[in-house]
C-alpha cells in the first residue's frame, strides 16, 4: 500500500464509472514527504478506467497545490499542477526474447504497466504522475538577488573562462 492508494480490482475494470479521489491531510503529508516537498495542500485525481486489448486504459488528470523548496536558496515556492495522463495496463507484459535484447521504446511503451494481482492503483498512478510533473529545480523569483547579496558568483562570473577574462581586462 502506498500513501494515496486507491485500488480498482481487475474484475471491476470498466464498471467503476468516473473515478474521483481527493487526498486527506495525512495522505498529502505522506506524499509530500515521499516526494521531498515542503507541503501538499491539495491532491486529487479524476479518471476513467476502461477495458482495452489485453488489459485496461486509465485516462485522467492529477491536480495539486503544493510548496517546493527553491533549489538555490531553500525558500518556499508555491506551485499548482494540473496534468493529464494516460496509462495502459496489460494482464501480462511480454517477456523480451534474445532477438529483442536491444529494442527501442516509443512513447506508448513507457506508459505501459502490468496489472498487479491486487488490481490497478489509481492513487499510486496519480502520485507517480505528479512526481514526473514537478519542476526538478524550482527557483525562487528573488534567488539571483539573494545569492548576489550573499556573495555567490554567477556562472558568468565564476565559469571556467572568468579567470582568463579577468587577465585580459587587467
Amino acid at each position: 500500500m502506498t500513501e494515496f492508494s486507491h485500488l480498482i480490482a481487475p474484475d471491476a475494470i470498466g464498471r467503476t464509472g468516473p473515478i474521483a479521489y481527493s487526498a486527506s491531510a495525512a495522505e498529502c503529508a505522506a506524499v509530500a514527504a515521499r516526494l521531498g516537498l515542503e507541503t501538499i495542500d491539495q491532491l486529487g485525481v479524476t479518471a476513467t478506467l476502461e477495458p482495452a486489448a489485453g488489459g485496461a486504459r486509465l485516462d485522467g488528470v492529477v491536480t495539486a497545490a503544493l510548496v517546493q523548496a527553491c533549489a538555490a536558496t531553500g525558500l518556499p515556492i508555491a506551485a499548482t499542477v494540473a496534468v493529464r495522463f494516460t496509462l495502459r495496463y496489460l494482464d501480462q507484459l511480454p517477456l523480451p526474447s534474445e532477438a529483442d535484447a536491444e529494442m527501442e521504446l516509443g512513447d506508448d511503451d513507457c506508459d505501459t504497466l502490468a496489472i498487479e494481482p491486487g488490481g490497478i492503483d489509481v492513487g499510486e498512478a496519480a502520485v507517480q504522475t505528479l512526481a514526473l510533473a514537478l519542476d526538478p529545480f524550482p527557483r525562487h523569483p528573488d534567488a539571483d538577488r539573494i545569492l548576489k547579496d550573499k556573495g555567490v558568483l554567477s556562472e558568468d562570473q565564476a565559469g571556467p573562462f572568468a579567470a582568463l577574462a579577468a587577465l585580459k581586462r587587467g
